[in-house]
């Protein structure tokens, strides 16, 4: 794949933002004057950390083996940072880069500098992190949820935006609906965004829990966790069938109670709605039973 490819593949986000002329105030001109154009390098001490960076877990080996990397080859890519006063800057993306520097030893570091106001700031910041292949799927999906509510888009422009599906965007958002059990479980990566997908489909919050236990325990596959969702979801959709309550007409307890105190034997009666039942007569003894015998005989 092309670098050309490649960046046509990040839509009209972070790639067509940070490209705009209207926001790019880098390059020194002869007089020492930023104008429009390459790299400048600052102090790191004069950048300040992002306020609106979404990501908050950094994973310290990766960190480390980026330190010694940049210890021996410097930085590759430069990071982004805004002008917030006189010689003084606050960083727009690129905070890996800017810790393992710091980790590195360095005092200077290759920068984009920048104008953004703070929604700006935010959306270039959100978008550029969704673009990290190592990202959790949680991380994306807060990611998302932010752009919308505080960037003000709708789906259809957060998908334009990240060069994402409008489908694949509902898919992430959907797992902020999970309790924050499985939400936990997919950051730290005891499940992956195909068991969350399917988990998502169940509606009662302790099934999901019950199999996401499964998953953890069992070590369940995608395909697996699918079926379950769907067999769980045919369980619930069963409505037990409301039980009839059988009511015995009058007539037929005064004949029962009449029954027992001729014969002086306990009696009962069943009856469903549809007429059918049964009649017992509960005897003591063989002398009872001979009397009950007699007792039917004379009515014939």
């Amino acid at each position: 794949m092309t670098v050309q490819n490649k960046n046509r593949g990040l839509g009209r986000g972070l790639d067509a933002i940070l490209q705009s002329p209207e926001t790019d105030i880098t390059s020194v001109d002869i007089s020492g004057n930023y104008v429009a154009g390459a790299i400048a390098q600052i102090e790191i001490d004069k950048i300040e950390t992002n306020p609106f960076q979404p990501r908050t877990d950094f994973d310290g080996n990766a960190l480390n083996e980026l330190a010694e990397s940049i210890k021996n080859q410097g930085v590759i890519q430069p990071v982004t940072v805004r002008k917030m006063g006189y010689d003084k800057y606050q960083l727009i993306s690129g905070e890996r880069r800017l810790r393992a520097s710091k980790m590195a030893g360095l005092k200077t570091i290759p920068v984009f500098i920048r104008v953004a106001n703070d929604e700006q700031m935010l959306e270039m910041a959100l978008i550029e992190n969704i673009h990290r292949e190592n990202l959790n799927a949680i991380e994306v999906a807060i990611s998302y949820q932010r752009l919308l509510e505080e960037c003000k888009l709708t789906q259809d422009q957060l998908s334009e935006k990240v060069g994402k599906d409008r489908s694949t965007v509902a898919n992430f958002l959907r797992l902020l609906k999970l309790p924050a059990e499985i939400q936990i479980a997919i950051r730290d990566g005891y499940i992956t965004m195909g068991h969350a997908r399917a988990l998502v489909n169940i509606s009662d919050k302790a099934k999901q829990l019950i199999i996401l236990k499964r998953i953890i325990d069992e070590d369940l596959s995608v395909r697996q966790v699918e079926i379950l969702a769907r067999d769980t979801n045919k369980d619930s959709s069963k409505k037990p069938a409301a039980k009839q309550r059988n009511v015995l007409p009058e007539s037929f307890k005064v004949h029962a109670e009449a029954l027992s105190k001729a014969l002086k034997m306990g009696v009962k009666v069943n009856r469903n709605n549809k007429g059918k039942g049964s009649l017992t007569i509960n005897f003591k003894n063989d002398q009872e039973f001979e009397r009950l015998l007699d007792f039917i005989n004379k009515g014939n």
